[in-house]
């Protein structure tokens, strides 16, 4: 986006004015991933902390037009250590492709949504950047700083667990 890079380029030079309307374009964006990522509670601290970071870090951005996808990989760094150390579930109101939204009502959501908490952090990160964001193989496997063969690796198993529990649920009776 034109408009962005006008202002990632001040950012750069140091204009704290330019880089409030980026954080104020980027800032909802960048709350939904971490809450993908390390839920609720701390989406908004990850967030903060990142843009922190960015700022600190924008005059070693070489590349303006690269920014979103540089933004997103400090934003998924932060949240994937948090994760990991303390393991921070998920709830992720969508099946990931598995499954039609509305076939989820009732006990069955609740069912997907206790099996994506499951699922490691660096496939929900990959789920939300797909489903949410919409975004390439390429363009997560930059945020995520993995090849885009690990990015399809990391789909396949995630919708494959998915797909196992609602298996299981299926043929339990929906029982969860």
């Amino acid at each position: 986006m034109e408009e962005d890079r006008a202002l990632i380029l001040l950012a750069r030079a140091g204009d704290e004015r330019a880089f409030s309307l980026l954080v104020e374009r980027h800032w909802e964006r960048l709350v939904a991933v971490a809450r993908s990522v390390v839920g609720d509670a701390d989406a908004e601290d990850e967030a903060q902390e990142s843009l922190v970071t960015a700022w600190r870090k924008l005059p070693r951005l070489r590349e303006p037009d690269a920014f979103r996808a540089w933004l997103l990989r400090i934003l998924l760094r932060r949240c994937l250590r948090r994760a990991r150390r303390r393991w921070v579930l998920l709830p992720l109101p969508f099946a990931a492709g598995v499954a039609d939204a509305g076939a989820l009502e009732g006990s069955g959501f609740v069912a997907v949504e206790r099996t994506l908490r499951a699922l490691p952090p660096r496939q929900r990160a990959v789920m939300h950047l797909t489903v949410l964001e919409g975004m390439s193989d390429g363009e997560i496997g930059e945020a995520l700083s993995i090849a885009a063969a690990s990015v399809r690796s990391h789909r396949r198993r995630a919708r494959e667990a998915l797909r196992r529990f609602l298996s299981r649920s299926t043929n339990e009776g929906g029982a969860s």
